[in-house]
């Protein structure tokens, strides 16, 4: 582990004292480079802190916009849409080039502006992670251990559950959590147990987890520490170990897995934009439901985001938070996008943002 990477940090441009604002950051010198390089921000829900959080740069400093959503978890992006599950909502959002440099409140400053679009209420089911397919949204239905389908017919509709779960109920069994998509299609799944009484997962909860292939229904590897975040990148299935923060690389057909970097946190969401993996970290609270974990007794964990090059497996950068913000739960890469702006639901300009197939504007607000 490079000691440089996750130890010498500096300010991040965009906020000043520690003690004045939320979201302090500090970052490593080459962070901000390393993000306009590569021509992209960054996206990231906390659901401790009930935000989304977007870190773009300018080639020198970095830009960090918090913006208010009901506990987000599982995130996604596909072209310009981006969908979040929340406590009990999936908010589908859509970003419109015209309508960043033109915002009433700040004109000039945003390249480009999330806006809300669509909100399916799914009752509060605990969704864990979501990814579009060709048919719309599906997620990680970790409350009732299953995936399902997300769209305006039903709360959910589940079309696939573990072949050791006896019955659809609201009792986080198994704690379904992670989802690996291959050409648009589930390929893996991640659970903290294959266990089947309600909330029997947390006795195991350190070694009892879980790698499944979603078409065979075979477990591909067990007595894992807390896996999360599945994701196929080259043809390569990785994966995230929370309790250990760990990344590895799994071989399916030899039933293990290699060890690419061992990180200081609770490590959960990841995003690979060309050969760079953006990983989260998170300290964990003592309240938390992992609180009595080995991991988070140490003293050196940090909540923020690692850099890897993912061919070599070397640590190219970091940010971490100093406030506001101890747990990450998934991270986006937004290509393309030096400085995007979005906007939550908790105010109503987002309601004068009107996008039309051929052109988008701005509408006045009415006066009293």
């Amino acid at each position: 582990m490079s000691t440089d990477i996750l130890g010498n940090h500096q300010q991040a441009g965009a906020v000043n004292s520690p003690l004045a604002n939320p979201f302090t950051l500090h970052h490593t010198p080459e962070f901000p480079e390393l993000l306009a390089a590569l021509d992209c921000s960054l996206a990231i829900t906390t659901y401790q802190a009930g935000k989304i959080l977007f870190i773009s740069s300018n080639g020198e400093k970095l830009n960090l916009l918090p913006r208010t959503f009901d506990t987000p978890m599982g995130l996604t992006i596909d072209g310009s849409r981006m969908a979040v599950a929340t406590k009990s909502e999936v908010v589908v959002l859509a970003h419109n080039p015209e309508m960043g440099p033109t915002y009433p409140k700040q004109p000039g400053v945003y390249d480009t502006i999330y806006m809300p679009r669509a909100i399916y209420f799914t009752g509060a089911v605990a969704m864990h992670d979501i990814v579009f397919d060709s048919d719309g949204l599906i997620g990680v239905n970790t409350l009732f251990s299953c995936l399902c389908r997300i769209d305006a017919d039903h709360s959910f509709t589940p079309f696939w559950i573990p072949p050791f779960i006896t019955e659809l109920s609201g009792e986080d069994r198994c704690h379904l959590n992670g989802l690996a998509v291959e050409n648009g299609k589930p390929k893996y799944v991640t659970a903290l147990g294959a266990t089947d009484t309600a909330q029997g997962w947390r006795e195991g909860k350190l070694s009892g987890g879980i790698l499944m292939d979603v078409n065979s229904k075979e477990i591909i590897l067990n007595e894992l520490p807390m896996p999360h975040t599945p994701r196929i990148y080259n043809e390569k299935l990785y994966q995230l170990l929370s309790a250990t923060g760990e990344l590895v690389k799994v071989d399916c057909g030899a039933g293990k897995y290699d060890v690419i970097q061992k990180l200081p946190g609770f490590v959960r969401g990841m995003s690979l934009h060309g050969e760079h993996l953006f990983v989260g970290l998170s300290r964990m609270r003592k309240t938390h439901t992992f609180g009595d974990l080995e991991l988070a007794q140490r003293k050196d964990l940090m909540c923020g985001i690692v850099v890897i090059h993912l061919p070599t497996g070397a640590l190219v950068g970091s940010l971490r938070f100093l406030n506001s913000c101890e747990e990450i739960y998934d991270v986006q890469v937004l290509p393309g996008l030096k400085r995007p702006g979005i906007l939550g639901l908790g105010t109503e300009i987002h309601k004068l943002g009107l996008s039309l197939p051929d052109r988008s504007f701005w509408a006045r607000e009415k006066e009293n």
